[in-house]
């Protein structure tokens, strides 16, 4: 099979950082919460979307030797990245004790997946002097895994520092998808959530006033 034509799983690509890319692969289509990553194809095809963001670069064979492990590991990492941007937006959002609320013990269990995630990988970076001189990352350990690693490490970093602070939920109406809100002005992960927000606000007051 050629690399361009693995299927996808029907995740959004907006852009955000790769941890909530990838904690986005959990979706909603009219209002039913949908799995992006189902099977090993929807795996390859997501980090082939996503292949030019990452510092250590892998290739076709790569992409078409993803195992189930991979899908297992994978969905792990994106569940335990979703987890807790859950909890960060929670606590920012709602008061304590909100139904529903993420729960220490599993707060505790989806930063150990990150952290295991994080540890597997050993990283450096060399020196390359072609046309110029360039930093050039590098693993000992498979791509995909190296890739997860990167992921991982990302996601410590945007948890762990101020921009926390920027994790915003979408609450156009079916919407489950989370971003980084990086202007004043933005309210929703993307464009159509802003119009279907916009719809229904505007057939709610219209409602209203019959």
């Amino acid at each position: 099979m050629r690399v361009e034509r693995l299927e996808g799983g029907g995740a959004p690509m907006l852009g955000e950082p790769l941890p909530i890319e990838l904690a986005n692969a959990s979706y909603a289509v009219r209002g039913t919460l949908v799995d992006g990553l189902q099977r090993v194809e929807h795996v390859a095809a997501w980090f082939r979307d996503q292949r030019d963001r990452f510092a250590v670069p892998f290739d076709d064979r790569d992409l078409l030797s993803v195992t189930a492990e991979d899908l297992a590991a994978t969905r792990a990492l994106r569940d335990a990245v979703r987890t807790l941007i859950k909890a960060a937006v929670q606590r920012a959002e709602m008061p304590p004790g909100t139904t529903g609320a993420v729960g220490v013990a599993e707060t505790a269990a989806a930063v150990e997946v990150i952290n295991r995630q994080v540890r597997v990988v050993p990283r450096w970076r060399e020196l390359s002097w072609g046309e110029g001189p360039q930093a050039l990352a590098r693993s000992s350990a498979d791509l995909m895994a190296t890739a997860r690693a990167e992921i991982a490490q990302q996601a410590v970093d945007l948890l762990g520092g101020s921009d926390i602070a920027l994790l915003k939920a979408c609450h156009a109406p079916g919407c489950v998808l989370y971003f980084l809100k990086d202007h004043p002005r933005r309210e929703w992960c993307s464009a159509a959530c802003g119009n279907r927000a916009r719809a229904a606000r505007h057939y709610k007051n219209v409602k209203q006033t019959r």
